[in-house]
């Protein structure tokens, strides 16, 4: 009976030595588990990689170290479509915890791809229209993030404000941007309440953007240039354009302006990425869910002007609009 009481205890200490193993290791898995993040963008310009960086700051300021807790897949499309769709079917097969789509091309790719993994889209102007959520208010779907639409009236008053006797205004975009269709469509609206004639000229490409801004000279007072990848990508052609032939050139967002374009009053895409951010975090704590959460954007904008492009494209700015500026470039 005691040789079998031993072996009895024997066994029940492996057992329990085997147990004890086992859990260690569990909790060694768990803690060294990092939360896997997939980024894509459609391409690679200053808005979109400050709306990534603004992002990326907010995680790292709630504890999520990059390589330490957190481990970012960063894709980018080179400005092609086809790639955006590559870029969807690689995030569905690697199953991140969530994903950021920058641009509307790379979120309306991720939205058709992936229906069971939070998405977090920021720089899209209409996801409503472009398919991404059923409304801006509920989206009832796995996607959910912050617009960039403009305060295209906003802009196209302080155009007036800078050069009152303009009347006819053109404007550059890429029609198979779904984002630029929908503000060219408001550009029109609000001009016709403006009383300005509105001459635009669609490109697909960016080799295409220089013969665009040329075929605007002569035939317009002053060039309007939205939120547009493909333009922007290149917009110092357009700024070349501009100051050969003393046209204002207004665009739809702040970092055009140090490139060399006029004014505009723009969102802020950092703060635009922070802001989505903290959404995703929202839904990451368990305090919140996509479905359920409403698309936001960002109430207030800033004022941006360019003192060099106005002596260039031969514009006095007042002394009362410079005093409201929150930026004048150059800086120094």
């Amino acid at each position: 009976m005691g040789k079998s009481k031993n072996i009895v205890i024997i066994v029940l200490v492996v057992l329990l030595s085997i147990a004890l193993i086992i859990t260690f290791a569990l909790r060694q898995s768990y803690s060294e588990e990092k939360l896997n993040i997939a980024i894509t963008q459609i391409l690679e310009h200053p808005a979109l990689d400050a709306a990534r960086q603004g992002f990326i700051d907010v995680f790292e300021e709630h504890g999520y170290i990059e390589g330490d807790n957190v481990v970012y897949d960063i894709q980018n499309a080179q400005g092609e479509i086809a790639n955006t769709n590559t870029i969807a079917q690689k995030f569905a097969l690697d199953r991140p915890d969530l994903i950021l789509a920058i641009s509307t091309p790379s979120a309306t790719a991720l939205a058709n791809a992936i229906e069971d993994i939070p998405i977090f889209i920021t720089a899209v102007t209409d996801p409503v229209n472009a398919g991404i959520v059923e409304s801006a208010e509920k989206p009832n779907t796995n996607v959910t993030g912050t617009t960039d639409m403009n305060p295209i009236k906003d802009q196209l008053e302080l155009l007036l404000e800078i050069s009152p006797e303009v009347s006819r205004v053109g404007v550059i975009y890429n029609a198979g941007e779904s984002n630029s269709v929908v503000q060219v469509n408001v550009l029109r609206q609000v001009a016709q309440e403006l009383g300005l004639d509105i001459v635009d000229t669609s490109i697909s490409a960016s080799t295409e953007v220089l013969t665009a801004a040329k075929s605007l000279s002569g035939r317009v007072d002053a060039i309007y240039v939205p939120t547009d990848n493909t333009v922007i990508s290149t917009i110092e052609s357009v700024v070349g354009v501009a100051e050969n032939n003393n046209i204002p050139l207004i665009v739809g967002e702040e970092h055009v302006i140090e490139r060399g374009a006029l004014a505009t009053l723009s969102i802020n895409y950092y703060r635009l990425g922070r802001q989505t951010a903290e959404m995703a975090l929202e839904v990451l704590e368990g305090e919140s869910i996509p479905q359920e959460m409403a698309i936001q954007s960002q109430r207030e904008y800033s004022l941006i002007l360019n003192t060099d492009a106005a002596e260039g494209m031969g514009i006095v700015f007042s002394d009362e609009l410079l005093n409201r500026a929150d930026t004048i470039y150059p800086s120094n």
